[in-house]
């Protein structure tokens, strides 16, 4: 009979990548993973790793077994859930969050969450959309906020939020008459998002269209410096103003009519990978959707 310890071994074995990580993991020794392994494999009848030098892979027949192991941890976990009740989720999540969702409706979430489910420790970190991808994929974070989708094997992604992005300005800054050109923006600095993200690319590549050689351009993975940056008056901004209302409302800041094609917008998605312990993730990224359904 096959053990359901070891069919989830073989599962964290091949998806984190090593005995090792998958012992840590299981809070168990490396022997007793090769152990579990070796015990599955002889129940299979078939080999599920090659073992190298450089560490472990799966075998052909590893990676056609390896969805049925996933399926069958799913089960067992949806059997305990639906056993519980839901009030009773306990647990650390690693959520990992844009910061324009920090600024917008995440203190709102966190809130509802503690008043849901009590028991549950969230861990929050906040970074770029591309850091936050690269953590998600090694299993730093369980959850992430970030601009999405991202499109990879075993991964889900929950729509959330669609915000415009806007020329951003100080009244301090005397820039002429609106509209303005691409060509008058482009005699300042340009605040935005940091140089890996899809909005500084687009400013970009919009500014060298319009003949603007070499723009200036700052780019920063804090949404409170490019604010600060802008009311300072030390260029202009590129980003969303969803959560300029104070600043807006008291004049330190205002939208600027720029003549050029249309900003994208953001789109931020709940995004985590599949697997059997990812209940508590999916139960909280479809909070997340609902929260900021009424934002």
């Amino acid at each position: 009979m096959i053990e359901l310890r070891n069919v989830e071994t073989f599962f964290w074995v091949a998806t984190l990548g090593s005995f090792r990580a998958a012992s840590d993991k299981l809070n168990t020794t490396q022997p007793a993973v090769s152990q579990r392994i070796a015990s599955l494999e002889a129940d299979l009848g078939v080999k599920l790793f090659e073992r190298d030098a450089r560490g472990v892979k799966l075998t052909a027949k590893g990676h056609e077994l390896l969805s049925h192991a996933e399926r069958m941890l799913q089960v067992r976990r949806d059997m305990f859930e639906a056993a519980r009740e839901q009030n009773v989720m306990s647990g650390t999540v690693r959520i990992g969050v844009a910061e324009t969702i920090v600024q917008t409706w995440l203190p709102a979430l966190i809130e509802l969450i503690h008043a849901t489910y009590p028991a549950l420790v969230l861990e929050i970190e906040v970074d770029t959309t591309h850091v936050l991808r690269s953590h998600l994929m090694s299993r730093q974070i369980d959850l992430a906020f970030l601009m999405g989708p991202v499109l990879e094997a075993r991964v889900e992604n929950l729509p959330l939020c669609t915000y415009p992005l806007a020329w951003v300005a100080s009244p301090l800054l005397d820039l002429g008459p609106e509209p303005l050109t691409l060509a008058t923006i482009g005699k300042l600095p340009i605040i935005t998002y940091p140089s890996n993200s899809s909005p500084y690319r687009v400013v970009r590549d919009m500014l060298t269209r319009a003949g603007v050689t070499s723009p200036r351009m700052y780019g920063s993975a804090s949404m409170s410096m490019v604010v600060r940056m802008t009311q300072d008056a030390i260029g202009t901004s590129v980003i969303a103003p969803v959560f300029l209302g104070k600043e807006l409302a008291r004049g330190e800041l205002r939208i600027l009519q720029v003549q050029a094609d249309p900003l994208p917008e953001l789109s931020f998605t709940a995004t985590w990978v599949q697997g059997p312990d990812s209940h508590a993730v999916r139960v909280i990224a479809q909070m997340a959707q609902k929260v900021a359904a009424q934002t």
